[in-house]
């Protein structure tokens, strides 16, 4: 078999000390962190669309890096990109991969033919994935890129069109279930809108709704066991996304009663772009019994649009693995790198250094939460800063033994009260010893 990275050796851990470039410095696959392996606890992800595919093409510029596979014909280089994908995934120590359907196998001119080239890269996945011992985490339909999903799909105003992403969804969970899959996500890329004066808004949520029933319904008949998942955007590609964040995508699945069978994947550049951090979106999902899986990147906060870089922020990734490890860790998720080397990076060997930056940010990430949580002071503060609820007043208003008129008796009797400092700065600064103390 072609090599398509014969440069790179297989990436190992090498220690902190190592100023090798093509050496983990933090991710030691099988050191136990918090009663797992960090394999175990990470389950790191490829993404195909930004690894595979994105080629460096901006709206203000053409490819900068070579995604052909030493081919031209459409097939052919779905193949080859296939075998690249698994010799990266190997030397990476990738234990997972997540794709949509376009990005495996090129769209034909018509559904049926586009669907024999899906089952013919199908069945090669399905090989190297035996040969190289990987696992896909999540598969997901592009139900964006073709013109005909231009005001959407599952909420587009045209029968025909929302029949035909009803089809492609069909598809893509088969292939899903056919991989072995984890999990399935939806995201909205162009579920949302530009303006009221041409949206019945009530009737598109309505219809997404319908189909996502229908797709659960499917998915379960041909024996899918794994996790739904809602990943929430703001903005970017529709003005109006109607999966504007977790908040946002809990509230529409409890409207529509799917929140049975359906979790968050929560980005972190998709956070940043609601106004919020990535650490409030994964306790959002973790509170409402919803968290499930992440994309794992980081924006730029100067940019107003998804840049979709590596993450490097060590204070993100830890306060992140903090919240994942509050919430039990990944069951059927895990870390996919929804990232991309920048445009000017534009090797081979860049893409190798942008996972290990990635992935080294995240191991050191769960590390230092792990020793947040055994040092257990900010715990701590947090159960005093509320303890007043565990006993006298507090403790009734918790178990529901109090009323109005009850409180303001109290309250009168009680006279003038003083709330207790918050201590954000002390906590910082906690905070900032426990990670390079």
């Amino acid at each position: 078999m072609q090599a398509y990275y014969p440069t790179i050796p297989k990436i190992r851990y090498e220690g902190a000390r190592s100023d090798n470039p093509l050496a983990f410095k933090y991710y030691d696959p099988e050191a136990i962190v918090a009663g797992k392996s960090m394999r175990e606890q990470l389950r790191f992800a490829m993404s195909y669309w930004h690894t595979m595919v994105a080629a460096g093409t901006d709206m203000f510029g053409v490819n900068t890096m070579d995604k052909s596979y030493g081919s031209t014909d459409p097939m052919t280089q779905a193949e080859h990109k296939a075998q690249a994908a698994f010799e990266l995934m190997d030397k990476l120590d990738l234990d997972f991969f997540c794709f949509h359907d376009r990005d495996i196998s090129p769209e034909a001119d018509n559904l049926k033919e586009t669907d024999a080239r899906l089952d013919k890269i199908t069945a090669l996945l399905k090989q190297l994935m035996k040969d190289y011992n990987k696992k896909l985490l999540w598969g997901t339909a592009n139900l964006f890129g073709n013109p005909r999903y231009m005001n959407g799909a599952g909420t587009s105003p045209s029968a025909d069109v929302y029949a035909f992403a009803a089809a492609q969804l069909k598809k893509a969970v088969e292939i899903t279930v056919e991989l072995g899959g984890n999990g399935y996500v939806f995201w909205g890329g162009r579920e949302g809108y530009e303006t009221l004066l041409n949206t019945d808004m009530a009737f598109e949520l309505d219809n997404m709704a319908r189909l996502m029933h229908m797709v659960v319904d499917y998915a379960r008949s041909i024996g899918f066991k794994g996790d739904f998942y809602i990943e929430p955007k703001p903005k970017e590609p529709m003005k109006h996304q109607y999966d504007f964040d977790a908040a946002t995508a809990l509230n529409f699945l409890r409207a529509h009663d799917l929140l049975g069978d359906f979790k968050l994947n929560i980005e972190a550049n998709h956070a940043t772009l609601a106004q919020h951090t990535f650490q409030h979106e994964l306790r959002t999902a973790a509170v409402n019994g919803a968290f499930g899986s992440v994309d794992a990147n980081q924006g730029d906060l100067l940019l107003g649009w998804d840049t979709d870089q590596f993450p490097t922020n060590v204070y993100d990734t830890t306060l992140a693995m903090l919240e994942i490890l509050k919430a039990g860790g990944f069951t059927n998720g895990g870390l996919n790198f929804d990232a991309k080397a920048r445009r000017a990076s534009n090797t081979v060997e860049d893409i190798f250094y942008s996972y290990i930056a990635g992935m080294d940010a995240f191991a050191l990430g769960l590390r230092l939460a792990d020793k947040i949580q055994q040092d257990g002071r900010l715990d701590k503060f947090v159960a005093e800063r509320y303890s007043s609820f565990q006993s006298g007043i507090g403790q009734k208003i918790l178990e529901g033994r109090t009323s109005l008129p009850e409180l303001e008796a109290y309250a009168l009797e009680k006279g003038e009260v003083k709330p207790q400092s918050g201590r954000q700065e002390y906590l910082e600064s906690i905070l900032n010893q426990l990670m390079f103390g």
